[in-house]
């Protein structure tokens, strides 16, 4: 590697993982309530490091691949839970409120609160208010996206479809509602784009 050519390389993995953290302390930042700007900000430069990595420039340093690879995964798993917040909260505008362990409220009007109870075959509890399902779905999140991800990283895409698989099985009882069917549907998909432009990243810069 001539004296250019290593000034090249320089250049791009320092650009590289700039970009790679950046994109990372955003995710973390817009894991707060109401950072949607912050989550748009982190999917912008999540694809800036995609386009980067995809455009023919001089090869990363040794050992930056590795590096960015962890941050792409760290990106997938931890910035996959604000943005599938944001995209609810965009696809549902607050009509759904939310409840104390992770889920939402069935039967309750946004903004009202609600107590739980046992759950019946109409959504609600068999006193008639309001129940919570969907329970654990931030910690589900975070494995998911960890699935994703090694799937991906491992060459196995058709993982994905195991994870979708198991998560709609443990969730079926669940999804009697037209409200928590659209929030599975929305929920999924967004954590799995996000996992899987994560992964991309990681991929990319091996």
């Amino acid at each position: 590697m001539n004296q250019n050519e290593l000034y090249g390389a320089i250049t791009v993995s320092s650009i590289a993982l700039l970009i790679g953290v950046a994109a990372l302390v955003c995710a973390i930042i817009a894991s707060r309530p109401g950072r949607h700007l912050v989550v748009i900000a982190s999917a912008v430069i999540v694809v800036a490091e995609i386009v980067l990595l995809l455009v023919p420039l001089p090869p990363l340093l040794d050992g930056v691949g590795f590096v960015l690879a962890l941050l792409g995964v760290a990106i997938a798993v931890v910035g996959g839970g604000p943005a599938v917040v944001a995209v609810l909260d965009l696809a549902t505008r607050g009509s759904v409120p939310d409840g104390d362990h992770g889920g939402i409220m069935v039967g309750a009007k946004a903004g009202a609160g609600a107590d739980e109870s046992p759950a019946d075959a109409s959504g609600t509890g068999r006193d008639g208010k309001p129940l919570e399902v969907l329970r654990g779905g931030a910690t589900i999140g975070y494995l998911e996206r960890v699935a994703v991800a090694a799937s991906l990283l491992a060459g196995y895409p058709e993982g994905l479809a195991v994870v979708v698989a198991i998560k709609g099985v443990g969730r079926f009882t669940e999804l009697s509602e037209p409200e928590t069917r659209e929030r599975f549907i929305i929920g999924t998909f967004a954590s799995l784009v996000w996992a899987s432009a994560g992964a991309a990243i990681a991929l990319l810069a091996r």
